[in-house]
């Protein structure tokens, strides 16, 4: 099975906060595949084993309003 792709909402306004976000999700190392940002639109995609509630405590320590949207189909 393929390992899901979860989508957030995340109050970014610039580099250094999507910065922020891949710093904190890197620490989570082996357990996230690959994140992609999408600062135009304040989306995070992470492709993860992790739960999202996992994934969304880890982005919220960045400080930014964070919300889970759900899966990407």
């Amino acid at each position: 099975m393929a390992t899901p792709t979860h989508e957030f909402k995340v109050e970014m306004t610039c580099t250094g906060c999507s910065g922020a976000v891949e710093r904190v999700l890197g620490k989570l190392k082996e357990k996230v595949e690959k994140v992609d940002i999408d600062l135009e639109n304040k989306k995070v995609f992470v492709t993860s084993t992790l739960s999202s509630d996992e994934l969304l405590e880890t982005i919220k320590k960045t400080g930014k309003e964070t919300s889970y949207i759900g899966l990407k189909a």
